[in-house]
């Protein structure tokens, strides 16, 4: 429900549980970031959903992922149930209305979604490291195997090209060592098998082309309202890395694509994080670094980021800072660890003096939470204990069929379904070596003809000199070519990627006969 541009979460509650007014979210605001945290089962989702419904319909388009499956029913039309008109009741919610959202459906793997991926190359070494688990030395090998790939020319699109780049970086270690610094083959060999578990976990779905446009997941409708893309991270959520992964690439292709706003009426697009631990669990330094730099500036290409996650701790401070509004749901403390998560929820809302925070904290109930958001001059509100709103789309899954035909009907149906396998650095790579291989057969058979030549014509004249068929000093003419019988010859830099991409080749066909074989292998 919009009100004046503002998003009516819900309304806040006395002491004495007398309502007192309704909490909103000021839409010049919504590029500030926010943040929803809550234990399990106390209605984060719920949340999350309203405020996604709430920017729709302000014309916003929006990007969520869903975890549970449960998300997807905001493309479906609310249900009029007992705890739904209870809630509306409660908040003095008199024009409650049930209505569907315009969806948008999307899946790395292509089953409950448009497909949904990218190129090695956009990627980037930095992501593609922390895909990898990598250490520093590998995403040395990283960022040198991305320049060798720019200056070559070889475009770097799916885990096949990076393969053949690294065989042919692991077999010329020494040479491109001496040019682009120190490569360890043992760091080459470690990529080499990280990329095939990532193939094994399913990563070569999100690798290859089409790559996904932005402006497909910031779509308005006809009517004005924008399109909530929805990801469906149910399988995704296998390889939480590839999942925190995916959604940080992005968030930096928007950054990184969108020009600047400065500080809009309205978001151009709002981006829920959700399970956001993910992201900063064991991540190293450089790339919370990034994280930061990207929230901190992404607000002027007009783009707001919603962090949710079960602990505030889970957030590293420095982008906890940059998060102006706040739904704290229900949080636990049994535990010092919990305890301390309790304080630090309390201590990031301007207190309020009806109540202790900390205290309510632990207190609060299901679709209820504590609610802070920017107002005014950018100042957080004093922080309220609110009852949440309930949505308007339907609380629940939708159906396969229904998801099919929302999919069918979508206005992108077919533009990112069917796999584009154009030349890259693969085929190029291929090609040069069939080359290569075939003028060095047609080298060593002139060579070889030369060497027949020489030896009939040395025979004939030892044969028609009579008195010199025993001298062994005169059975090799003066004029026959002298020809390499020790030593190594260096073979250059082409030479060594055309056999590598030969190998390569081999090495491709091989495995998909074995995953053909075996299945279990392909995800």
């Amino acid at each position: 429900m919009l009100q004046d541009g503002k998003l009516y979460l819900g309304s806040s509650r006395n002491p004495d549980d007398s309502l007192n007014k309704g909490e909103y979210l000021d839409l010049k605001f919504g590029n500030r970031h926010g943040l929803i945290t809550g234990a399990t089962g106390t209605g984060k989702t719920v949340t999350l959903q309203v405020l996604a419904e709430g920017f729709s319909n302000a014309g916003v388009p929006v990007f969520c992922s869903d975890i549970k499956g449960d998300l997807s029913g905001i493309a479906a039309k609310g249900e009029p149930k007992d705890f739904l008109l209870k809630r509306a009741q409660q908040i003095g919610l008199t024009d409650y209305e049930f209505q569907e959202f315009p969806v948008l459906f999307w899946d790395l793997y292509g089953e409950k979604g448009h497909r949904v991926r990218t190129t090695i190359a956009e990627m980037g070494p930095l992501l593609l490291a922390r895909l990898m688990d990598a250490s520093e030395a590998q995403e040395g090998v990283l960022n040198i195997a991305f320049k060798i790939a720019d200056q070559a020319g070889l475009p770097l699109l799916d885990l096949k090209d990076f393969q053949a780049l690294l065989n042919y970086m692991g077999e010329h270690a020494s040479e491109l060592s001496s040019q682009y610094g120190l490569i360890s083959k043992a760091s080459v060999g470690s990529l080499q098998r990280g990329l095939l578990v990532l193939e094994q976990q399913g990563a070569e779905y999100f690798f290859g082309e089409p790559a996904l446009d932005i402006r497909d997941i910031m779509r308005t409708t006809h009517d004005g309202r924008g399109a909530i893309s929805v990801l469906a991270a149910e399988k995704l959520m296998m390889n939480p890395r590839l999942y925190a992964t995916f959604l940080l690439w992005l968030l930096s292709e928007l950054f990184e694509e969108l020009p600047e706003v400065g500080d809009p009426e309205r978001p151009r697009l709002v981006f829920f994080f959700d399970e956001a631990h993910l992201l900063f669990t064991d991540a190293p330094k450089v790339l919370v670094q990034r994280v930061e730099q990207v929230v901190r500036l992404i607000r002027s290409k007009g783009v707001g980021v919603y962090f949710v996650t079960q602990n505030p701790l889970d957030v590293p401070e420095t982008v906890l800072a940059q998060l102006g509004n706040r739904v704290q749901h229900a949080l636990r403390a049994y535990t010092p660890r919990e305890t301390k998560a309790v304080q630090t929820a309390a201590e990031t809302f301007r207190p309020n003096p009806a109540f202790d925070a900390a205290k309510t904290i632990t207190t609060l109930g299901t679709g209820e939470a504590l609610v802070s958001t920017l107002e005014g001059k950018g100042i957080p509100s004093m922080v309220e204990r609110t009852l949440i709103r309930p949505p308007s789309g339907r609380i629940g899954p939708v159906t396969d069929a229904e998801r099919a035909s929302i999919i069918a009907m979508s206005p992108i149906a077919g533009q990112y379904d069917k796999d584009i396998d154009r030349e890259s650095a693969f085929e190029i790579l291929n090609a040069r070596a069939e080359k290569a291989a075939e003028a060095a057969a047609q080298k060593e058979a002139a060579e070889q003809r030369q060497r027949d030549g020489v030896q009939e014509g040395s025979a004939g004249g030892r044969w028609s000199l009579p008195g010199f068929g025993n001298d062994k000093t005169s059975e090799e003419p003066a004029s026959k070519p002298r020809t390499r019988t020790s030593g190594y010859q260096r073979e250059t830099v082409i030479e060594a990627a055309m056999k590598s991409a030969a190998r390569t080749v081999a090495t491709q066909v091989g495995r998909a006969i074995i995953r053909g074989i075996l299945g279990s292998l392909k995800r």
